[in-house]
């Protein structure tokens, strides 16, 4: 449950700091999310992951990648 009687309680405490230490907490939130690299289960999260690769992947381009393999899946469809 997203909004229990803590998640509450903490916004209620959030209301009353001042603009600079409401950033702070952010910030603080924002280093915890990022540094615990896991999800709820214990398995990294995808979006630890996103952006991490170079483009092209392998040197070709995904679009370029799908096209080809399709065209090579159709050709073993009609040349078993």
């Amino acid at each position: 449950m997203i909004n229990g009687p803590a998640y509450e309680n903490i916004l209620r405490e959030a209301e009353q700091l001042p603009r600079e230490q409401c950033l702070m907490l952010i910030e603080r939130l924002i280093y915890r999310m990022r540094t615990a690299g896991t999800t709820e289960n214990g398995a990294p999260a995808w979006e630890d992951y996103a952006g991490s690769a170079p483009y092209p992947l392998c040197g070709e381009d995904a679009q370029e990648w799908i096209r080809r393999s399709r065209q090579e899946s159709d050709r073993k469809r009609m040349f078993p």
